[in-house]
């Protein structure tokens, strides 16, 4: 990645960490995140709620810190909503957080989990209306390897390296045929086997 990237923000206080625990705040910043501004009524249609009600989670998400103000468009009736971190969020406390903020992680990641599981479920259930070229181009793979911790760091580090060139901060201006895509990677330990 380029020096002079897009800074990714790390969370780990709990209070900014319930405030993003919420599906519709989600929504909102995933569209910031593609590079987006946008108004509460724009983003209303698409979280599915009122202006009003967006607007109440465009605030929460202010006082946390996550998104800000935008230069408006023109007249100045309308508040136009930006990210504060171009390159993205990150949240993350670690195993030897208080028990506070591990329980704050703990709901936030859940809450994104079944985003992602609501995301692949719904290209499941559509990909018989998709092109043959889409459906082929997408991939969905689980598997199991055996590495040292160090390994793992230095995996995710190259498959980072891989995405990053793609992301919407660092390509603004995509090629027309493109779309947007999830892109979910996890590496998750499983349980360590007790002693035979």
């Amino acid at each position: 990645m380029a020096d002079d990237a897009p800074q990714r923000a790390r969370i780990s206080d709990p209070v900014v960490m319930r405030a993003l625990a919420h599906p519709a705040r989600l929504t909102i910043l995933e569209e910031l995140a593609l590079g987006r501004a946008g108004t509460a009524t724009e983003f209303a249609t698409v979280c599915g709620l009122t202006p009003s009600a967006t607007s109440y989670h465009l605030r929460a998400l202010a006082k946390a810190g996550l998104v800000q103000e935008a230069p408006n468009r023109g007249d100045g009736r309308e508040r136009v909503w930006q990210l504060v971190a171009a390159g993205g969020i990150e949240v993350g406390s670690g195993p030897g957080g208080d028990p506070d903020t591990m329980k704050a992680e703990q709901e936030l990641v859940l809450i994104w989990l079944a985003r992602v599981e609501a995301r692949t479920r719904s290209w499941v259930l559509r990909w018989q209306d998709e092109s043959q070229e889409w459906y082929d181009a997408t991939s969905m793979r689980d598997s199991l390897i055996s590495v040292t911790a160090a390994e793992l760091a230095e995996l995710n580090r190259k498959v980072s390296a891989l995405i990053e060139p793609y992301s919407r901060t660092n390509r603004p201006e995509p090629p027309p045929e493109s779309r947007t895509l999830a892109i979910t990677y996890r590496t998750v330990p499983l349980p360590e086997k007790p002693d035979a």
